[in-house]
């Protein structure tokens, strides 16, 4: 007989998958913040003065303090040390805080002569003061949503492990893309109706209930802690508690390297993307924000429909490490179809099916990926290892927007200016898609050498996650 008194919160189904649906919300409105000005780069441009170099630098500055001040380091050391529930307030309180400074930026109080203006615009004059401001909100945010990302993973770690939890894993991530779907056709018809501001104040307030989603996940949490502890004391063992020292389990790992390096240049080669997206579409197609905003929506629908068939795949039948090079192989051939179809044969069906393969891609390679990193590490480091894998990523993240705004502005002389002017001039786009494509080559290469390494070495990559 089951001795019932052995079952704990995660052995409930309903329960288990209601702590991923509240651990998802939160996500889901974050993933909607990150991009509330992505499909406003042209308004932004008229408006507020963004060039696209600017705006390259407010994208990139999102993983500012992640990277330089190695914030996500130690947001992976505080995780293991306090936990879950602990984390995920302070995660959600950073964005809310960051998300506040950025909606500041960007108002009309400020612009229009508000507390710091004559501060932020007394330097850097090329860098217009509301930029300077968004870039300090969007790094505290970035700060937040990070440690958000590292804590969500470990928290479906925690409830799901042994369980289904690759296809909990694609489940949170499909969910979060929907954010993706919902702020490409939300945010500019916020801002034709109440402007850039109108937008981004709609971001946050829906943070604000992220925040009271994690705060009900609190008290899930806490209940799973105490009845692990009583099981723990009845068998005589628990989990072995975190040490600093156990961090050369993560640097000393070559196939954890490869993992990392892996994940920075796929999503080097999807986030920054999703920021230029929308101009990219208005050039290349003579459509409106609004209208490019709506095509380019499709992106995460494929993401959000096949990442949780593929983690059910990954549970049942493994195979991680092909999906993960077939994920880049996908993102490669289709960021080369942006950047060397000719113009006589680009049109809306061609970019619908490359963006519908883009979403493929990004289908592949997160359900692979995160499942995969605790068959690499123990579970007593493994919010170090995935803050580790985030902080790294966070490196490219910050710089890639940076290049790319910078590719964009330099293979395109005398544009920026003319439409800063109020003229009519538009943007080739075939270098940065070009510098896109090459990051996707290089973690095709990774994926190849990470399949060799699970075979020398016998990590599981390519097994099932459930045993039978």
């Amino acid at each position: 007989m089951t001795n019932n008194t052995s079952l704990t919160l995660r052995d409930s189904a309903p329960i288990r998958w209601t702590a991923l649906i509240l651990l998802s919300c939160t996500m889901f409105f974050a993933y909607m913040f990150i991009d509330v000005l992505a499909p406003l780069s042209t308004m932004l441009e008229t408006t507020l003065k963004w060039t696209p170099d600017t705006f390259g630098a407010v994208a990139g500055s999102e993983y500012f303090l992640n990277v330089f001040a190695l914030f996500l380091i130690f947001a992976g050391i505080i995780l293991d040390k306090i936990g879950v529930r602990y984390s995920a307030l302070l995660s959600a309180g950073l964005m809310i805080i960051g998300a506040s400074i950025k909606l500041y930026g960007v108002s009309e109080i400020f612009n229009n002569g508000g507390a710091g203006f004559d501060f932020f615009n007394s330097f850097l004059p090329d860098f217009p003061a509301s930029a300077k401001v968004a870039c300090i909100g969007f790094a505290i945010f970035g700060c937040g949503v990070e440690m958000a990302g590292v804590t969500v993973s470990k928290g479906v770690v925690k409830w799901f492990n042994g369980k289904e939890l690759a296809l909990a894993m694609g489940l949170q991530v499909a969910i979060a893309r929907l954010g993706v779907f919902a702020v490409f056709r939300l945010s500019p018809i916020l801002a034709e109706n109440g402007g850039i501001s109108k937008s981004v104040g709609v971001g946050t307030l829906l943070l604000l209930i992220g925040l009271l989603s994690f705060i009900i996940y609190f008290f899930f949490d806490r209940k799973l802690d105490c009845q692990d502890k009583t099981l723990a004391g009845e068998n005589g063992s628990s989990e072995e508690d975190f040490k600093i020292t156990d961090l050369k389990y993560i640097f000393g790992s070559k196939t954890f390297w490869i993992v990392a390096g892996l994940c920075v240049l796929f999503y080097s080669a999807i986030f920054p993307f999703q920021k230029f997206a929308t101009g990219m579409l208005e050039s290349r197609l003579g459509l409106s924000s609004s209208e490019a905003s709506s095509l380019f929506s499709y992106f995460p629908i494929g993401a959000m429909i096949l990442t949780p068939v593929l983690g059910w795949f990954l549970d049942k039948k493994g195979k991680g490490a092909t999906m993960l090079i077939l994920g880049s192989l996908l993102v490669i051939i289709c960021h080369l179809i942006f950047a060397l179809t000719p113009e006589s044969m680009f049109n809306k069906f061609s970019a619908f099916g490359a963006i519908i393969l883009l979403g493929v891609s990004f289908s592949l390679v997160p359900a692979a990926l995160w499942p995969s990193v605790p068959k690499l590490v123990d579970n007593n480091i493994l919010g170090s290892a995935y803050s580790v894998i985030f902080w790294i990523q966070n490196i490219g993240l910050m710089i890639v927007p940076f290049v790319i705004g910078w590719a964009l502005k330099v293979s395109n002389p005398g544009v920026a200016e003319t439409i800063l002017e109020g003229g009519d001039a538009k943007y080739n786009y075939t270098v940065p898609m070009l510098i896109f494509a090459t990051l996707g080559v290089a973690a095709f290469f990774l994926g190849l050498l990470l399949k060799t390494e699970d075979r020398k070495k016998g990590y599981g990559l390519e097994k099932p996650n459930i045993k039978d």
